[in-house]
C-alpha cells in the first residue's frame, strides 16, 4: 500500500489542473434554462425531457404522435415532442406544462382554469391539452368551438366538454 507521501507531486512537476475543453453539443433554451445536450443529437426532445431532464410532464404519444400527448412549444409554435429531434432545436426556446406556472408557483391562467372546470380527469392527456389550448389561445384569443374541436388531443376519459369550458373561461378572461 502506498503512503500519502508517495502520491504527492514531487517538485519542481507541475500540479496545474488543465480543465477539458467543452463537449461539442446542442444549445437550447428549455423552461427559461440554458441546456447543453452533448449526446446523440438525433434523439427525440420527448425523451431528452423525460430521461435527461427529468421532465416528466409531457408523455409519450405513440410512434406518430397520435393524441396529442407529447406537445410542446418550440418557439412559440405548437410542436410533437416525438418527432423533434434535439439537433434541430439549436438556439431554440423551448416551453413544456412544466415551464408554464410562475417561479413562485402561481399556475398559469389557463391550468388555473383546468382546474376550476375539473378537466383533468386521470391527468395522463392534460400536459398536451395545456399546451394545445395556450397555442390556440394564442393563435385566437377568442376560439370558436370549431377552433377547439381542431385541436389535435385525446381524451379516453371524457373530460372534453370540461377542456372546452376551461379553454372559454381563459378566453372569456375569467380565470382569475
Amino acid at each position: 500500500m502506498a503512503n500519502a507521501q508517495d502520491q504527492m507531486p514531487t517538485p519542481g512537476t507541475s500540479n496545474t489542473i488543465v480543465p477539458e475543453k467543452v463537449r461539442e453539443g446542442v444549445d437550447l433554451e428549455i423552461n427559461g434554462k440554458s441546456y447543453r445536450h452533448s449526446g446523440d443529437d438525433q434523439m427525440p426532445l420527448l425523451w431528452y425531457l423525460r430521461d435527461v431532464l427529468r421532465l416528466t410532464g409531457t408523455k409519450y404519444s405513440g410512434e406518430h404522435g397520435e393524441g396529442g400527448y407529447d406537445l410542446v412549444l418550440v418557439d412559440g409554435k405548437l410542436a410533437s415532442a416525438t418527432h423533434l429531434p434535439v439537433a434541430k432545436l439549436a438556439g431554440k426556446k423551448v416551453t413544456t406544462v412544466e415551464g408554464l406556472a410562475a417561479t413562485d408557483g402561481k399556475l398559469h391562467p389557463l391550468q388555473q382554469a383546468f382546474v376550476d372546470e375539473d378537466a383533468i380527469g386521470c391527468g395522463y392527456c392534460t400536459p398536451g391539452w395545456l399546451m394545445a389550448s395556450l397555442d390556440l389561445l394564442n393563435r385566437h384569443p377568442q376560439p370558436s368551438d370549431n377552433d377547439i374541436d381542431q385541436l389535435p388531443n385525446l381524451c379516453r376519459c371524457g373530460c372534453q366538454t370540461r377542456v372546452r369550458r376551461a379553454i372559454k373561461r381563459v378566453a372569456k378572461g375569467a380565470h382569475a
